[in-house]
């Protein structure tokens, strides 16, 4: 990409000039740019990214998480997820229930009709990520998702 277009996305109009700054900018235009194949496939089923993110979360959990623990392993963070999870459970997408053991506890699990959902959006969302980012073939993807892991946890 040319180094005009990142331009784009400077606030303060000036050219990038280190290699930090331009990589930064690339990686947001690139989320941006990823994150619209992944709505369109999710509009369908009427589904937000972060509803798509909890029901994820959960699945892998089928004996369900507090809503901290989900909140925690989400890749965006929602300020207000029980609002979040109140869409969700009206949906019948999750069902949240007061933990016997310890009465302060809520769990939420991922519900039949949630699962069934995850189902059919399994392959289109396979499909946009292979439209998307099959073209670096299987080498190239490991070694970008190292750097990019190995970003995060240098930035945290």
């Amino acid at each position: 990409m040319q180094m005009k277009r990142l331009v784009e996305f400077s606030k303060s109009g000036r050219r990038p000039h280190r290699p930090e700054e331009v990589v930064f900018l690339q990686l947001l235009r690139t989320t941006d740019m990823l994150s619209r194949g992944l709505v369109q496939v999710l509009k369908g089923e009427d589904v937000s990214t972060t509803q798509y993110n909890v029901l994820r979360i959960l699945r892998g959990a089928p004996d369900g998480l507090p809503c901290s623990q989900i909140a925690s392993r989400m890749i965006s963070r929602d300020p207000d997820i029980t609002r979040l999870l109140d869409r969700l459970e009206k949906r019948g997408l999750i069902a949240r229930c007061r933990e016997t053991k310890d009465r302060r506890t809520v769990m939420t699990r991922i519900t039949r009709e949630g699962l069934e959902l995850l189902g059919r959006l399994d392959e289109p969302v396979q499909a946009t990520h292979r439209k998307q980012l099959g073209h670096l073939g299987r080498e190239r993807l490991r070694d970008l998702g190292e750097l990019l892991r190995s970003s995060c946890s240098q930035a945290n």
